[in-house]
């Protein structure tokens, strides 16, 4: 069951050699940087620990549990300001660029990030953060939790589509792409007439980031937007 490495009470050390969560997290996360999910075993990671497989299971009940942990020691590398900014939209800026810089190190991560539940220490405490930043804005109930859905949306959204490209194929990639919209530019005219420059990917999420938080912004009722427009409630 994903998460429920969080959910069970940790067993008491025995004859581990001072072997300890923190240890297991940090050498999973080498190993699935490295190799991926499909390289990822019980036995894998106890060979590169130095220590037997049956040693682990006195830290964890199964492979998931390796995920989990290797995922939350993902979330520690997220700084965590001493405070909330005066300007809520700036703790949320914060987040998200610091979640897919985050992500981003550790390729495999970003799918775990949307699959997973996140009950780890580290994932709640930032988790905690940005939904304490939503509620200084106003939000509560259903409008903060999808607010907050949203941004982990966007950002995972943003790695996955950024990861999936090899960036030294991009640029012939991007050709490609280019000469198949001209050769229907009749049908698609909107998508040939935009040009964008390969290897942007910096700019375009904080585009995209700047962007979301204007909509968050409007509908916390900090401006006008057109339109009818619901307040957060």
């Amino acid at each position: 069951m994903p998460g429920a490495v969080w959910l069970r009470e940790r067993p008491p050390r025995r004859g581990d050699r001072g072997l300890t969560r923190g240890a297991i997290a940090t050498e999973t996360v080498r190993l699935l940087d490295r190799a991926g999910p499909a390289g990822l075993s019980m036995r894998a990671l106890a060979d590169a620990l130095g220590v037997h497989a049956t040693t682990l299971y006195w830290h964890v009940a199964a492979r998931d549990d390796l995920l989990d942990l290797a995922l939350d020691a993902v979330f520690a590398e997220i700084p965590l300001p001493a405070a909330h900014a005066d300007d809520w939209g700036d703790d949320v800026r914060h987040f998200m660029t610091a979640l897919r810089h985050a992500l981003l190190r550790h390729p495999w991560s970003g799918a775990l990030a949307g699959s997973r539940p996140l009950l780890g220490p580290e994932a709640l405490a930032r988790s905690e953060f940005v939904y304490a930043a939503l509620s200084g804005a106003g939000f509560s109930g259903n409008a903060l939790a999808a607010s907050a859905a949203a941004i982990s949306n966007l950002v995972i959204g943003s790695v996955a589509a950024e990861s999936a490209w090899h960036h030294d194929a991009e640029a012939t990639a991007r050709v490609a792409m280019h000469q198949h919209l001209e050769q229907r530019a009749e049908r698609y005219p909107t998508l040939a007439g935009l040009q964008l420059e390969g290897g942007r990917w910096d700019e375009l999420f904080a585009d995209a980031a700047e962007t979301f938080l204007l909509g968050l912004r409007c509908r916390a009722g900090e401006i006008t937007a057109p339109g009818p427009r619901a307040a957060p409630r």
